[in-house]
């Protein structure tokens, strides 16, 4: 059990920075993990006219929607600055900012910026083709991906931003920067980057110097969980925090929703649920996949790693179904005041196993070095309305969500021999009883739904009490304070059904991948520079 320390501060309450790809979040919680209050506001990227795939980062009204949550959350809560012990930030990774010499901020992109095509290509051909395969090797990352195409476009297609860059951090340090005034990155965050290596946790600034890039602008790397500094005057004063609260060193999102899950021994395995599906498990040592399709990422915990695979668009192909096709439940789910996904599930749990063999061809397994995916169908679908309706749809694309995360989950115990005694299942799809169960079914193994819903936002809270004493460490506070709100057991005769439906689906997709080789349907989405 984590130990309540003597906290440094007098605070009772501890706040989170949450800045994901649509929104940014302030989250207070007090000190057993409970939620007392959110500030929320949804942000907007930037598309560059004539850049294709840019999505900038608008660092001046981000900053000020950042504040307007410090204060919604403090106003909700009823608390007084001074009952905040400490703040910690964490954001979607990837994306990045750039400062100058007076570390003023002067660009930013966001995690997906997709602008640097040519950049990706350009470097997937350095050194005879071998410039990628060293840069995975060293930190677990692809460069499609990763900062260094985004620093090399800056280079080719805007030298006077370049010329300036002094230093360079991810959006979670930004937030911390913008609150104390101090630059640094954590590891979790930094390694998606693609230029911190994976066994010293520290910068290696020559992959840089290899592209032809600058090695000046990498800023100090701190871990997660320890102090940077205190909130300024001129930040107090836009947010409504006490001047002097400690700001403490955040992380990655997926990283410190892990951490809120209590995923932080070897082996513990999550399915985060969201609009990307992530399947994350704890490795003891860096390791990386020699067929490169896994992500290698560090953990917030020092010395641990994670292997992380990717179901794509998966929670968006399910809002995109009951939009497009559920009108009807949609409506009388509001009527009945239920979620419409709840309404679905109902319906769906009367459609046997295996879902009269229907097959979603939404995302692949992940294939880091060469991601890209079919065409968006359903196969072998049939004319009998009493088998092939909405409800046999839904119940597919929930079955096939569960099998790219069996197979993703499979791919990463081939190379690491990591295989955990259970599943965490959490983000917005664990509501889903009946998805709970599939994926124990598709899996074979225990899923267990934890109660608290926002896991990053809490893993970044126990960063911002260990920061100042009040937690003796991540993994034990992590390991305290995660409560389970239910677990699922998989039933034998489905799983037998799902291990047959799992084989004709890969050779079904691998088909359909064949079909967009050859220009004849168009791919969901395909990684830069394929």
């Amino acid at each position: 059990m984590a130990r309540l320390c003597t906290p440094i501060t007098s605070g009772q309450y501890l706040m989170a920075l949450d800045a994901g790809t649509g929104s940014v979040r302030a989250v207070i919680f007090d000190l057993e993990g409970n939620q007392v209050s959110v500030g929320q506001a949804e942000w907007q990227h930037l598309a560059v006219p004539d850049v294709q795939g840019s999505m900038e980062f608008d660092l001046d009204k981000n900053w000020q929607l950042a504040c307007r949550c410090i204060y919604q959350a403090l106003n909700s809560a009823a608390i007084t600055p001074e009952s905040i012990a400490s703040v910690a930030a964490c954001s979607m990774r990837e994306g990045i900012v750039i400062y100058d010499e007076q570390h003023q901020p002067i660009w930013a992109c966001a995690n997906v910026d997709a602008r640097a095509t040519h950049e990706v290509t350009e470097l997937k051909e350095l050194y005879n083709h071998t410039f990628e395969d060293e840069i995975y090797r060293c930190s677990g990352q692809t460069l499609a991906l990763s900062a260094m195409p985004r620093l090399l476009w800056l280079k080719h297609h805007r030298p006077d931003i370049y010329r300036r860059a002094a230093a360079v951090t991810m959006i979670s340090d930004w937030l911390a920067y913008m609150l104390s005034g101090e630059l640094a990155v954590d590891p979790s965050n930094a390694g998606t980057t693609g230029l911190l290596d994976l066994e010293t946790r520290d910068w290696r600034g020559g992959l840089l110097e290899m592209a032809g890039l600058r090695s000046d602008m990498l800023s100090p790397v701190k871990e997660t969980g320890t102090p940077l500094g205190q909130v300024t005057e001129k930040a107090a004063k836009l947010s409504g925090l006490k001047v002097g609260t400690p700001v403490i060193v955040g992380g990655g999102d997926v990283q410190l929703g892990c951490l809120g899950l209590g995923i932080v021994r070897p082996a513990q395995t999550a399915v985060l649920g969201g609009t990307f599906w992530q399947q994350v498990v704890n490795l003891p040592a860096p390791v990386t996949d020699p067929d490169m399709n896994v992500r290698i990422n560090p953990h917030v915990i020092p010395g641990m790693v994670q292997a992380e695979s990717i179901g794509f668009f998966t929670g968006l192909t399910m809002r995109w179904f009951r939009d497009a096709f559920c009108a009807e439940e949609k409506l009388i789910s509001e009527r009945l005041g239920i979620d419409a996904y709840t309404l679905l599930e109902e319906m769906a749990k009367r459609v046997p196993a295996g879902a009269h063999g229907v097959m979603p061809i939404f995302s692949d397994v992940m294939r880091f070095k060469n991601w890209y995916h079919a065409a968006p169908s359903f196969i072998n679908l049939s004319i009998d309305a009493e088998k092939c309706n909405k409800a046999t749809l839904f119940r597919a694309l929930e079955e096939n969500a569960a099998m790219v995360s069996a197979c993703n989950l499979q791919q990463i115990e081939a190379f690491s021999g990591a295989k955990a005694d259970y599943l965490v299942f959490a983000g917005g799809a664990s509501k889903g009883k009946l998805w709970s169960q599939i994926l124990a079914d598709v899996t074979g193994m225990s899923v267990r739904v934890p109660v608290v819903k926002e896991a990053t936002a809490l893993g970044c809270a126990i960063a911002a009490g260990v920061g100042v004493g009040i937690y003796s460490s991540l993994a034990e506070a992590g390991e305290r304070l995660v409560r389970w709100d239910r677990e699922h057991l998989p039933n034998p005769e489905n799983y037998t059904i799902y291990q047959q439906a799992r084989q004709k689906w890969l050779a079904v997709y691998h088909d359909q991948l064949g079909l967009v080789d050859h220009g004849l349907t168009t791919s969901m989405w395909k990684a830069p520079g394929l």
